[in-house]
């Protein structure tokens, strides 16, 4: 029974099944039940592991449109907006960012006027000073998680 790299090992073991049952992790890593139990127990208080979710494909839930908004925002009004952002259900990723833009979000919408009443609404904020949204035509890869070395 060995312990290095036990967290990584596990991690990759939960991002192949995340409903895998506490024993079959343990079989699995040829550690104990409450090794495993202790292990997972950390990484969810240090916010390693955040959850068990599912993956859902929004495209099969009628939201057939992927958009990603860049946006210039005024100064002290980024955390407000990164908030207001965070707080709309159809955007799924918000991120505060180095470059040309001050925050790229990511939604889904029904369809384009879904979007763009979506996007007009966002856009009265005075806060916001420039805008660029794209539409996503083909999502190559979506909802993708590494595995951790373990060497």
């Amino acid at each position: 029974m060995t312990y290095e790299n036990l967290d990584a090992k596990l991690v990759n073991e939960l991002l192949g099944d995340g409903r895998a049952s506490l024993r079959s992790l343990a079989e699995e890593l040829d550690v104990s039940v409450t090794t495993v139990s202790n292990h997972l127990g950390d990484l969810e208080e240090d916010g390693v592991v955040r959850g068990y979710t599912p993956i859902i494909d929004y495209s099969k839930m009628g939201f057939d449109v992927t958009a990603i908004l860049q946006l210039k925002v005024e100064g002290d009004a980024l955390p407000e907006i990164t908030d207001r952002l965070d707080a709309e259900k159809q955007m799924v990723s918000v991120y505060e960012v180095t470059g040309n833009y001050d925050i790229i979000a990511i939604g889904k919408f029904a369809d384009t006027d879904d979007m763009n009443a979506q996007i007009k609404t966002l856009l009265t904020d005075p806060d916001i000073k420039e805008s660029n949204t794209s539409v996503v035509l083909n999502a190559a890869s979506e909802n993708e998680q590494f595995e951790l070395e373990t060497e």
